[in-house]
């Protein structure tokens, strides 16, 4: 069994930062720190974790913050010199601590620090966010620094767009991102998004598919509250783009062309209807929370249609506590559908829980969707886990 999440920082990590801190600051109270940062860490879950350690932090480092930043800045592990032939997602996920320094989840709490204690330091705050991102990431520490002094952090961020670091460009579209998970939302952002758009114009050309992953779910993310702000964007930028920067707007897209939105639909291509029929079945009448349902497809043209660029979809409508339900749209595939033939196949859908979704047992309703629109549909029993 996968050790719990919670456990990337425990103990060990407590050792570690101690270890580095003391060996860049003699004067660190390490075993008071330990002390500290160990008690009742058993306790807590992951995010908890990492700002009670940052709490420690916060005893036993300089009561100066450009001091206290300049010896977490110090304990850092070092890094290679940015190389546009490495893989920065490759090269982070194999960011961990050892004998040069910190690295890796520990610095959540270093994050967390510079953003609890770095409001008033903003420039200071700024550079050690900037050592800390290459290292693990400051896109979560970042964030409240733009509510809190949005003009000053943005006139940054348009340097930092031009970084020889994939990391540190990351961070100004995932720092960024209106509705980051697990991070801060940025109301004024999700309200209006435009301050951020010259970056992501930049950036979407960015010859790391690491940068340019993250303005793809920027730009979702914006999408989400304005369209038309995506269609416009998707109208100005996928014609003649790049095969790199057409994957981008691709994935940009996911949740629109879920969601059947018209213009986003004939920005792809996909603006028509399915001139044919569809079936949807599913392989079992009912099924027990918990299990996986197989999901048979089957898209046909008609005779007389023209070749057909399809995006199908499924949608599966949960049922809410209040007995309403919600449609969830979950991806099928993209099919070129020349006139007269068929495509089908299978889905393996899972009703197994997980976090972010409730299921509650009962009649669901799942229904098929071609160019965002309803072509077929169906029902299945979902029935409660046997004791």
């Amino acid at each position: 069994m996968a050790e719990a999440f919670k456990h990337l920082i425990g103990a060990h990590t407590v050792a570690e930062v101690g270890h580095h801190l003391k060996r860049v600051w003699p004067a660190f109270d390490r075993p008071a720190f330990e002390r500290q940062a160990l008690a009742d860490l058993d306790t807590l879950e992951f995010k908890a974790r990492a700002v009670h350690l940052g709490n420690a932090l916060a005893s036993h480092l300089p009561p100066d913050f450009e001091h206290a930043t300049a010896v977490l800045v110090a304990s850092l592990k070092a890094v290679p010199p940015p190389a546009h032939h490495h893989d920065p997602d490759a090269e982070l996920g194999q960011l961990q601590t050892d004998a040069t320094g910190v690295a890796g989840w520990a610095l959540w709490a270093y994050g967390d620090f510079v953003a609890r204690h770095g409001q008033a330091h903003v420039p200071q705050a700024l550079i050690a966010l900037h050592a800390i991102t290459q290292r693990f990431t400051a896109e979560f520490a970042i964030r409240p620094f733009l509510v809190n002094h949005p003009e000053a952090v943005l006139a940054v961020l348009r340097q930092w767009q031009h970084d020889p670091s994939a990391h540190v460009r990351r961070l100004v579209s995932e720092g960024s991102r209106p509705r980051l998970p697990w991070g801060l939302r940025l109301q004024a952002l999700v309200q209006d998004p435009t301050p951020t758009l010259p970056l992501l114009r930049t950036l979407q050309d960015d010859p790391s598919e690491y940068v340019r992953r993250s303005v793809a779910n920027h730009l979702n993310d914006i999408g989400k509250d304005h369209p038309g702000v995506l269609v416009q964007w998707l109208q100005e930028h996928l014609p003649g783009a790049p095969i790199t920067r057409q994957r981008l707007l691709r994935h940009a897209s996911r949740h629109l062309i879920k969601a059947g939105h018209p213009g986003v639909l004939q920005a792809w291509g996909l603006g028509l209807g399915l001139q044919g029929h569809a079936t949807l079945q599913a392989a079992h009448p009912q099924v027990q929370i918990g299990q996986k349902l197989p999901i048979h497809i089957r898209v046909h043209a008609s005779p007389d249609a023209p070749v057909q660029s399809l995006e199908v979809d499924y949608r599966v409508h949960h049922i809410k506590a209040d007995g309403s339900t919600s449609p969830k749209a979950f991806k099928g595939k993209r099919i070129t559908l020349p006139p007269g033939e068929t495509v089908a196949w299978q889905k393996l859908h899972s009703f197994v829980p997980v976090s972010t979704r409730v299921l509650r047992p009962g009649l669901h309703r799942i229904d098929l969707q071609v160019n965002g629109q309803l072509v077929a549909e169906t029902e299945v029993l979902l029935l409660d886990v046997q004791v």
